[in-house]
């Protein structure tokens, strides 16, 4: 027994390890709720078990970790370091997005070097200055800590209680058992801004950790998809444009942080960043693309885009990529319908392959290929430290266009105008702004800079379509609004308009004619349909459905519903019955048994 005997400085190290727990469960609160003390009082004072629960699971963690090393004070500190990070990218997220961290997101740490870039300029250099100090205090704190010796067997022992209690509190929250609500606890997985605010950072994110993207339909069954597959198979395909003589190839342009800046009211442009699309937009199908996202997650926007389903139905924060297609063997996407009609079919993006696991992704999808940033070393960038240039995004498109002997869909995402918005990172700015304040001037007119250039990269596109001998059609829209500073959308007023915070510019180019119907404002999984009508192919069942959907409900969004007059609308019972075969399907092919894979496309 004298190996598990305890000691006065064994004490001292628990109960300082306590007091960690509750120290940094405090911040990583305080860094939910914008680093408001009070407001973290307040959620103390309301949920003083939560905050227990919490403080207790940080306690074991750290007590793991000390007992696991030999030198039981790196461990600790080695925790300490990581939970401050956390709460940091926490805080960033909801200050650049509005969205909490979820477990998810911590799959872009395999790409924490592409990440630096991202978020360049987003921590301060007072922070790293600060920062280095700190450190340093920290490793003379650590060499001047009294040494404490504990025997193998109570290690052991320490480990096994910390590692169980740990994986006892995991199962207790995942799974929503009557203890984790005798604390007050339920996981509200539909709105997770509130699940956040009400259950603490740390109950919230531990509840997500077995979160599916939705929840089961009642009534699914695979005679329930059957009878929607039959009701949408009969109806009549009313495609717009008659059946070319050969398959059109078709471009997917996604642009990055891309949409107009002229419609934030009280700026005065010295020019008009976009006059290509300014004269081309009523010549040709244009309008708005509702995104389902603002100020990043990429990834959802493009999942809408190439698969016809809609975030609409998934729970609040989902990525589908990174929660469920790679786990998949494929899913049905505009990229493996073509690819049925023998289309060669390649993806491009001019960035890391592994962001959002798109290298795993896109063939679940269906793409043939996938081009990306290895594989452009010289691609033009307008300076040294900036992102592959739109214009050389779309030049290596259109090369894969005219290489191919076969009708090719080309999924193109670009990165010229992402974050950080840093003067001269896409050459000079050349457009003054007035109206806006002298903090955010710079980075405002370095955005509208890069609109600029986009505006030209697509004047190019279209020039470059005219060569190509066969039809070729170009769906070009943005993915999401920019992360600019917060205060320039609340000096708009937009933080109470969240259509105008979702609307990007969306316009489809043709070198043969497709009219020039306005495409009013839409949500992404609908381009799909919209490019198959205007070109003339065939409607699968799937699209049909969609078809229908969008009469009704063309903006579909958790943000804005968006009714067939072009307004903010309410579901009525019609919509509801449709969002309801909707749901259906969406759930059987990435929850359920996979059934209209066969019946609807």
């Amino acid at each position: 027994m004298r190996y598990f005997q305890p000691s006065k400085r064994l004490g001292f190290l628990l109960l300082g390890l306590l007091l960690g727990g509750f120290v940094l469960n405090f911040f990583i609160q305080a860094a939910s709720l914008n680093m408001n003390f009070i407001s973290v009082l307040d959620w103390i004072g309301k949920s003083c078990w939560l905050y227990l629960g919490g403080s207790l699971l940080f306690f074991f963690v750290l007590l793991a970790l000390s007992a696991v090393l030999p030198n039981i004070y790196i461990g600790p500190a080695v925790g300490f370091v990581l939970v401050l990070l956390l709460g940091l990218a926490n805080y960033k997220k909801q200050g650049t997005t509005g969205e909490p961290l979820f477990p998810w997101d911590l799959m872009l740490v395999k790409n924490a070097g592409e990440m630096s870039k991202i978020t360049k300029g987003m921590i301060s250099p007072l922070a790293v200055g600060l920062a280095v100090p700190a450190v340093a205090a920290g490793v003379w704190l650590l060499l001047k800590l009294p040494k404490i010796r504990i025997r193998l067997p109570l290690r052991l022992l320490l480990t096994a209680v910390s590692a169980g209690m740990v994986a006892g509190f995991i199962i207790m929250v995942s799974r929503q058992t009557a203890f984790a609500s005798s604390l007050n606890y339920q996981n509200i997985f539909w709105n997770q801004k509130v699940n956040y605010s009400q259950n603490g950072f740390v109950f919230a994110f531990t509840g997500n950790l077995r979160q599916k993207l939705l929840e089961k339909p009642e009534g699914y069954s695979r005679e329930a998809v059957e009878a929607v597959a039959a009701k949408y198979s009969a109806l009549p395909d009313n495609s717009s444009a008659q059946s070319a003589a050969e398959q059109p190839n078709i471009l997917f342009m996604m642009d990055e942080a891309f949409f107009d800046p002229t419609r934030l009211p009280g700026l005065q442009l010295s020019e008009d960043p976009l006059k290509f699309i300014r004269r081309e937009e009523g010549a040709t199908p244009a309008g708005f693309l509702l995104s389902p996202e603002f100020g990043g997650n990429t990834a959802n926007v493009e999942f809408e885009a190439l698969t016809g389903m809609s975030m609409y139905f998934l729970g609040d924060g989902s990525i589908p990529y990174q929660q469920r297609l790679v786990k998949m063997s494929s899913l049905p996407s505009i990229v493996s319908i073509l690819k049925a009609k023998g289309y060669l079919t390649l993806a491009v993006h001019p960035f890391d392959e592994t962001f959002y696991n798109r290298n795993r992704v896109y063939p679940v999808l269906g793409f043939d290929r996938f081009t990306s940033e290895k594989d452009l070393q010289d691609a033009e960038r307008i300076t040294p430290d900036g992102y592959i240039s739109d214009k050389a995004a779309v030049q290596e498109a259109v090369r894969e266009l005219k290489a191919a002997a076969v009708p090719v869909f080309v999924h193109l995402v670009t990165m010229q105008n992402h974050f950080p918005f840093t003067k001269g990172l896409n050459g000079p700015n050349t457009i003054a702004v007035q109206g806006v304040q002298a903090a955010w001037k710079d980075e405002l007119e370095t955005y509208v800079q890069n609109t600029k250039l986009t505006d030209e990269a697509l004047s190019y596109l279209q020039q470059e379509l005219k060569t190509l001998e066969r039809p070729t059609i170009a769906v070009f829209w943005g993915d999401h609004l920019p992360a600019l500073s917060a205060g320039i959308y609340t000096e708009a007023g937009w933080d109470e308009n969240p259509r105008l915070k979702h609307e990007t510019k969306l316009m489809i180019l043709a070198n043969f004619d497709i009219g020039n119907e306005p495409l009013g404002t839409i949500s992404p999984a609908y381009l799909g349909p919209t490019v198959f009508k205007l070109s003339g192919q065939t409607l699968p069942p799937f699209y049909k459905m969609l078809e229908q959907v969008q009469a009704q409900l063309p903006g579909l969004s958790k943000n804005v519903l968006i009714g067939a007059s072009g307004e903010p609308a309410s579901l009525t019972s019609g919509q509801q019955e449709l969002l309801a075969d909707y749901r259906m399907v969406e759930y059987d092919l990435l929850e359920g048994e996979g059934y209209a894979e066969g019946l609807m496309y």
